[in-house]
């Protein structure tokens, strides 16, 4: 139970992940904390529903190896994360072509081949020359093994050979680019943008815009093409992955590292100032510094006047079958937009915790409000190339609010320390990302660390423009 007279230097009110990161920077650094959590447990979005011994994400957010966060923050350390197989499955004029080469064989071959070089070959990759010898390292790469739904060899959807050394050559550069140099660029949307980046049209169409509405959550890509850059580059970095057992993985393990007592649930804050919060059930905390670390829309009824952006709805689907359509843990994008599936996977593949032993559970994302469960099943059965009639709906968890919009021109790093003892942190002061929340959280407990004259805990990786 939370003591109403009970004295904290910090109370951050939202126990999402960064409200969670944010209260390991500054309890590490000797700073009386205490966190307040409306919900009966905490995570925020990233929250995980069990059903019948399945698993199932009320979000469809792709987590990212390359997110620098995951290994900034030490207490990560010992997340277990589960990848996708490398690059993505693409499903267009009726057929699944797979473009493995062009995500996360690119990745190896930057830190494999060019890694060994040290810095002279991260500074090789730069230049043309440089980008196409990675683009054609990857050709000698080894192949992941073929799934029993086989995807086609010949992919003349995406152009020939050179289209395909212009692609590696593309994102080679974006992956060897330092993060300050792609947020200096031009800022346009990303669909514009995409279209003078010397990549013919079918390839733009064919891959890069069915990856970045996923990558995004944003069908119509508006997003700030410096987002969408940035989503590019950590794609071309690393792999696509999910935390082990269920997003609430994540924030599980962030509050585990904090010290007892610290989160309290089931506390719900009504007021806050610079010296104190109000609850509807407990009473008043006084406090040094207040940190909302909520949604945007919590964060603007609690601070009247804060901006509040628009967002991206998602709605998530989940199905159970006896045997997995895909034995591929591959991600599968709809190029074509047959239907009001963005993205599906078989993630039971991908993590086999998430599914009860002998069931296979498919996760499909649709990007907007949730769809009838017929146009569901059609498209599914399409892009499986499998009959769903029997296949059992376990979940719909839709979110009109799942995420931030950042249309052009949109700041990535807006600013979290509003005055002297008081601060916001969140995806919504970031990039919408795990990463942007996670950044954004260390960004303010920085900042708050430094009104109170507190030097930060040794070891603590500097603050510097992430992804």
């Amino acid at each position: 139970m939370l003591e109403p007279a009970e004295q904290a230097d910090v109370v951050i009110v939202g126990a999402g992940v960064a409200g969670l990161a944010a209260a390991l920077q500054l309890t590490g650094a000797g700073v009386r904390t205490v966190v307040l959590e409306a919900a009966p447990g905490v995570g925020g979005r990233m929250n995980t529903e069990r059903i019948d011994g399945f698993r199932l994400d009320r979000g469809g957010r792709l987590l990212s190896t390359s997110y620098p966060e995951l290994r900034r923050i030490p207490e990560l350390g010992a997340l277990p994360l589960r990848t996708f197989a490398p690059g993505v499955l693409v499903h267009s004029g009726g057929r699944t072509h797979r473009t493995w080469e062009a995500g996360g064989a690119l990745s190896a071959a930057l830190s494999g081949r060019l890694g060994t070089r040290g810095a002279r070959g991260a500074r090789s990759a730069h230049s043309a020359r440089g980008a196409l010898t990675a683009a054609r390292a990857l050709a000698s790469a080894p192949r992941p093994p073929r799934p029993a739904h086989r995807p086609q060899r010949n992919r003349p959807w995406l152009g020939g050979p050179l289209d395909h050394a212009r692609l590696g050559a593309a994102l080679a550069r974006l992956a060897a680019t330092p993060v300050d140099r792609l947020l200096a660029r031009p800022e346009l949307p990303a669909a514009q943008a995409l279209s003078g980046r010397g990549l013919p049209p079918r390839t733009v169409d064919g891959f890069l815009r069915p990856l970045l509405s996923a990558l995004l959550c944003d069908p119509d890509l508006s997003t700030s093409s410096r987002a969408a850059d940035l989503a590019l580059r950590g794609f071309a970095r690393g792999r696509l992955c999910v935390p082990a057992g269920g997003a609430d993985t994540l924030p599980a393990l962030l509050a585990a590292a904090l010290p007892p007592g610290t989160v309290h649930t089931g506390v719900k804050a009504v007021e806050v100032s610079t010296t104190s919060v109000r609850t509807a059930d407990h009473g008043e905390l006084p406090c040094r510094s207040v940190l909302l670390a909520t949604g945007a829309r919590q964060a603007a009824e609690l601070l009247p006047g804060l901006r509040m952006p628009d967002f991206h709805a998602v709605t998530v689907v989940h199905h159970a079958a006896p045997e997995p359509p895909l034995t591929e843990p591959a991600l599968l994008l709809d190029a074509d937009r047959g239907g009001p599936v963005a993205h599906t996977a078989v993630m039971s593949q991908v993590d086999p915790s998430r599914a009860p032993e002998g069931r296979a559970l498919i996760s499909s994302v649709v990007l907007g409000p949730p769809p009838s469960q017929g146009a569901v099943r059609s498209q599914l059965a399409r892009l499986y190339g499998t009959s769903t009639a029997h296949w059992e709906l376990l979940a719909v968890h839709h979110d009109p609010e799942a995420v931030p919009a950042m249309p052009a021109p949109h700041d990535l790093r807006r600013q979290v320390r509003l005055l002297a003892g008081l601060y916001v942190c969140g995806d919504h002061r970031d990039t919408s990302t795990l990463q942007g929340a996670l950044h954004s959280g260390r960004r303010a407990a920085r900042a708050i660390l430094r009104d109170l004259g507190v030097t930060p805990r040794q070891g603590l990786h500097p603050l510097t423009a992430a992804a």
